[in-house]
C-alpha cells in the first residue's frame, strides 16, 4: 500500500512528536543520573583528548547537561519542546532523529576543530586546556534544529525573522556568558544546514531513496575531518589517557 508523505518526503505520522518526547527522556534521566554520580559526566562527557580513544563520546555529550545547573538542560529541554513538536511531524520520526543526532555530532567535532594544535608541554601547563575541557548539552544538537528549521521555511515559504533573533542572542551570549561553548553551538547550526539541505534537494519521489545517502554523506564528512585532525595530533597525544578530575 502507498506510504502517506510529508511536503519534505518524510512519512507522514499521527502528529505526535513521539522522538521528541524520548529525547527529553533520555536527557532528563541522565540528568538524574548525573547527580546520583559525578562519574557519568566525566565518563560521558566530550572532551577532544579523549576522542580519538573514546570515540562514542562524539554522541553520549549531546546527552549530558551541567548537573550543577537546572537552567541549562531546563533550556534546552523547553527549545527541544519547540522544535521538535514543529520539525518532527514535518520531517517523519526517523530523518527528524537523524537531523539531531547528525547535528549533535557536529558540535562536538565543532569543539575539536577550534581546539587547536596541542603539546605535551602545553597540556599540563594549561596553555591547551581547551583539549582537557569537558563539553556537554544538547545545545550542538538543537543549534541544528534551528538551522534545519530556516532552511525548511525558506523553502515552504514560511517566516524565519524570529529565528534570526534567536540565533543573534544566543550567538552573543556564547561570546559574553562563560561556559557556553560557541563552538558547539556554531558546528551543530552549520550541520543542520547541511543536513535539512540534502533533506529538501532529494525530497521528491524520484530521488526520495537518496535521501538517507546524502545524510549519511554528512555524516561520513565530519568522520573524515574528525579522523584528519586527529592525525595531525603527535600520536603520543591522540593516544595519551590523562587522568582527568571527578
Amino acid at each position: 500500500m502507498p506510504r502517506t508523505r510529508t511536503v519534505l518526503g518524510g512519512r507522514a505520522t499521527d502528529g505526535r512528536p513521539v522522538v521528541t518526547y524520548s529525547l527529553i527522556g533520555v536527557c532528563v534521566a541522565v540528568f538524574l543520573a548525573q547527580w546520583v554520580s559525578e562519574d557519568v559526566t566525566n565518563d560521558y562527557a566530550f572532551r577532544p583528548i579523549q576522542g580519538w580513544t573514546e570515540p562514542w563520546r562524539f554522541v553520549t555529550a549531546m546527552f549530558l547537561h551541567a548537573p550543577q545547573s537546572l537552567l541549562h538542560i531546563g533550556f534546552n529541554m523547553y527549545a527541544l519542546y519547540i522544535l521538535g513538536s514543529y520539525l518532527e511531524p514535518l520531517l517523519g520520526r526517523a530523518r527528524f532523529l537523524a537531523l539531531y543526532l547528525i547535528s549533535g555530532i557536529g558540535g562536538q567535532v565543532a569543539v575539536l576543530l577550534f581546539a587547536g594544535n596541542p603539546t605535551i608541554d602545553g597540556l599540563f601547563s594549561g596553555a591547551d586546556r581547551a583539549w582537557l575541557t569537558p563539553v556537554v548539552g544538547a545545545s550542538g544538537a538543537i543549534f541544528g534544529l534551528f538551522g534545519a528549521m530556516i532552511v525548511f521555511n525558506r523553502h515552504l515559504n514560511r517566516s524565519v525573522a524570529g529565528i534570526y533573533t534567536v540565533l543573534v542572542i544566543n550567538a552573543v551570549l556564547g561570546f559574553v556568558v562563560s561556559g557556553i561553548s560557541w563552538q558547539a553551538h556554531l558546528g551543530g547550526f552549520l550541520t543542520g544546514l547541511a543536513s535539512a539541505g540534502a533533506i529538501v534537494l532529494f525530497r521528491r519521489q524520484r530521488v526520495r531513496h537518496l535521501t538517507w545517502v546524502a545524510l549519511g554523506a554528512v555524516l561520513a564528512f565530519l568522520v573524515l575531518i574528525t579522523v584528519a585532525k586527529y592525525l595531525t595530533v603527535p600520536v603520543d597525544i591522540r593516544e595519551l589517557n590523562l587522568p582527568v578530575s571527578r
